[in-house]
């Protein structure tokens, strides 16, 4: 097997995050790589997660059960975080989009980024919940 150098470990992380729109943790990164780069460790996913963090080309969308989850999508966009199952899903939602900066103007607060979550019970797990 050939060793990966550090660079390609880097984009691999990188590119499953960009790749997927689970809003993945660090060990989903890590388990879905692991077969294709089997001297990958956990700490090198957190330590490129955490990289990527601070270069601004990823996002911390939440915490589910102990475990930051990611985002490779950096546009202003909201999500949905069911309380049941997990899942983080995309949320088109005009909010996100609209000028919010209107609603501090005159308070001596400079809006950068506006961020919204919403939490409850997904499609998926409400259809559980009827049958």
């Amino acid at each position: 097997m050939a060793k990966h150098n550090f660079s390609s470990k880097r984009n691999a992380i990188y590119d499953m995050v960009c790749s997927t729109d689970t809003h993945p943790s660090a060990r989903w990164v890590y388990e879905k790589l692991k077969p294709d780069i089997p001297d990958l460790s956990l700490g090198t996913v957190y330590r490129n997660i955490a990289l990527f963090k601070n270069e601004g080309k990823i996002r911390v969308v939440c915490n589910v059960n102990g475990e930051e989850r990611i985002d490779g999508d950096i546009t202003p966009h909201s999500h949905f975080i069911c309380n049941k199952c997990g899942n983080v899903y995309d949320i088109c939602d005009k909010q996100i989009t609209s000028d919010f900066s209107s609603e501090l103007s005159g308070t001596g607060y400079i809006v950068e980024s506006k961020f919204i979550l919403y939490y409850g019970i997904c499609p998926e797990c409400s259809e559980k919940k009827i049958h």
